[in-house]
């Protein structure tokens, strides 16, 4: 059995779509993030870093969401969640699980904890306003290869798009939001038909309307 260590809409939502993607036996544990669990000596024997998730497996502790879902990946090739090794597609699949980690995550983080990237309070509207920027930039990258893909990495879904659906719903606050282009507004519209979406969001109190209503 696996054990995800999760909190509703965070970065352990992409493994759980995975674990209920290939259909998995596997247990949701909360890290309560309100009370700082993340941060108690229990869960950083597991996860030394401190954050959410942390996936266990035969025992063996993983963190850092992009490795969780590459061992989930690896652990069910019958899913086709990641292509095969020698498919030409998977150095695109590890491309874009990079891209959408290091760029667009990065530059969300920032985005909503400004107060760890200045020393000063005055300029935490700056750092904000800076990284909407950013964020569309990402986001304006990612539109572009959908306009000819119905997934990230062509015509089938893998890992990725899991991913980057998770980061998407982050993004909606952003004033030039997913939904503002027409490529990646379409390819959310469709994700939200599939029924691991729509049960792990229903598990987790995500509400799928404003991808739904878009068009």
């Amino acid at each position: 059995m696996f054990k995800l260590y999760y909190y509703p809409n965070n970065a352990s939502l992409a493994p759980h779509f995975l674990l209920h993607h290939v259909k998995a036996d596997y247990k949701l544990l909360l890290v309560d993030k309100k009370s700082n669990s993340q941060k108690s000596p229990e869960y950083l024997k597991l996860n030394p870093a401190g954050r959410i998730p942390t996936l266990v497996v035969d025992e063996q502790p993983i963190f850092e969401s992009p490795a969780i879902c590459m061992h989930i990946c690896e652990l069910h090739p019958e899913a086709n969640l990641m292509p095969q090794i020698g498919d030409p597609k998977r150095p695109l699949f590890y491309q874009w699980l990079a891209f959408l980690n290091n760029t667009l995550q990065s530059e969300l983080m920032v985005r909503y904890y400004p107060h760890r990237h200045t020393n000063d309070p005055d300029t935490i509207p700056n750092v904000v306003a800076a990284q909407d920027d950013r964020i569309a930039d990402a986001l304006a990258v990612i539109d572009k290869q959908l306009a000819n893909n119905d997934y990230l990495l062509g015509d089938s879904l893998t890992a990725c798009d899991y991913f980057l659906f998770m980061l998407a719903e982050w993004s909606l606050p952003i004033e030039k939001s997913p939904l503002t282009f027409t490529h990646l507004r379409a390819y959310l519209k469709r994700l939200c038909a599939l029924s691991t979406i729509q049960k792990v969001c229903e598990i987790e109190g995500i509400d799928l309307t404003v991808f739904k209503a878009s068009d």
